[in-house]
């Protein structure tokens, strides 16, 4: 059965930089838990209740064996989305840990905004890093010591990776920093370079994976020292006196995620994030190459005319353009009204595209396991009429 049947043939989703569509496993396994056991998860003793923590708990299984990270040194912590996560972690770091914050020119406003107000709050440096044009952190002879390091490892308007992530991390524990990495845009496609990662937190959305809206911390169990919690509520703690707390997290290392998660978690949501690995894990070649092959022919026909002007260098499945004398917002919504679906403007990497590149409102076509052959010949009618 076709995972994404329900797409009618007239309609092409092209803004899983975004989120991607869900696969059928995915929004079954969100229905099951709706219809068979909704229930709060790490609360209740009833059997809907036990239903939802084992699959809780296999969802956090999943995640580090997707990354091939061991559970002694990292754990898993759900939340809203990755902007959520990293401002979470910034905003729980132990001032005496931040002498310096540092961060690059091609990032999200997720982490260039909380880089910015993390900085404003602290009193200390910023420093805003060059990429070079395949994606690499030049980082010179920067000193990192003290310093706190958000970085993605795969940008959302061209798709261009973090090619020396390893030397990245390396080099900042080398000099005593910290390193956070967003991974929104890669756990969906390249989330192989991030295998046995050494870095201190990796924070993604599982809405771009192919699962449902979630926000998803993977950290190191050293990070949870250097932290000073403010955000607290229930599902924290294990025991409440008047004027104390005892933090679960503190007394029950097995729990330790628990220092991410405030309140009811969603836990419907997570058990959908493990479906979805599952899912992701089962992609077989032949789904890659057809993936590959839309992304190379889309990319080439895009290349070969001459008004339009690409960002970036190599193909890739997010590909963001502009074409001369055409407003990109005017383009999105003829292209809309043919049934393509493409996001326009800046896609929230307003500082970089704009301010650097100096680049006029863009278009980006991001491609998923979700597009077809016949979408991209579709693209290529509708733009060539346009």
């Amino acid at each position: 059965m076709n995972d994404f049947g329900y797409l009618g043939e007239d309609t092409v989703y092209l803004d899983a930089a975004c989120q991607s569509l869900r696969p059928r496993p995915v929004v079954e396994a969100l229905e099951r838990y709706y219809f068979e056991h909704n229930s709060c998860g790490e609360r209740v003793k009833y059997p809907w209740g036990e239903k939802t923590d084992e699959l809780v708990e296999g969802a956090r299984r999943k995640v580090l064996k997707m990354l091939k990270l061991k559970s002694k040194e990292y754990f898993v912590s759900f939340t809203l989305n990755t902007t959520y996560g990293i401002n979470l972690i910034l905003n729980e770091l132990d001032p005496k840990c931040v002498k310096k914050v540092v961060t690059s020119e091609i990032e999200h406003n997720s982490p260039f905004l909380a880089t910015m107000a993390l900085s404003e709050r602290l009193g200390v440096p910023r420093v805003v890093l060059k990429r070079d044009e395949n994606g690499a952190l030049l980082m010179g002879d920067e000193d990192f010591a003290g310093a706190v390091v958000v970085v993605n490892c795969a940008a959302n308007f061209d798709g261009r990776r973090l090619g020396n992530l390893k030397e990245v991390v390396k080099r900042v524990h080398r000099d005593g920093g910290i390193v956070i990495i967003d991974a929104a845009q890669a756990m969906a496609h390249y989330y192989e370079m991030l295998e046995k990662t050494e870095a201190d937190a990796v924070c993604f959305s599982a809405h771009k994976m192919y699962a449902s809206s979630l926000g998803v911390i993977v950290a190191r169990r050293g990070l949870v020292p250097k932290l000073k919690q403010t955000f607290i509520g229930g599902g924290m703690v294990d025991d409440v006196f008047e004027e104390r707390y005892l933090l679960t997290a503190e007394g029950n290392k097995d729990h330790i995620y628990t220092v991410f998660e405030p309140g009811l978690q969603a836990w419907g949501e997570i058990v959908a994030l493990g479906e979805a690995i599952d899912w992701l894990s089962a992609r077989t070649k032949e789904d890659k190459k057809r993936l590959e092959s839309c992304t190379r022919e889309l990319d080439e026909f895009l290349r070969s005319r001459e008004k339009i002007h690409m960002v970036g260098n190599e193909a890739n499945p997010t590909m963001s353009f502009y074409v001369e004398g055409l407003d990109s917002h005017l383009l999105g919504a003829a292209l809309g009204k043919e049934g393509i679906m493409a996001r326009t403007g800046y896609f929230c990497v307003h500082y970089y595209l704009d301010k650097v590149m100096k680049l006029p409102p863009l278009v980006r076509f991001s491609l998923s396991y979700a597009t077809r052959e016949g979408d991209v010949e579709m693209v290529k009618k509708v733009m060539g009429k346009i």
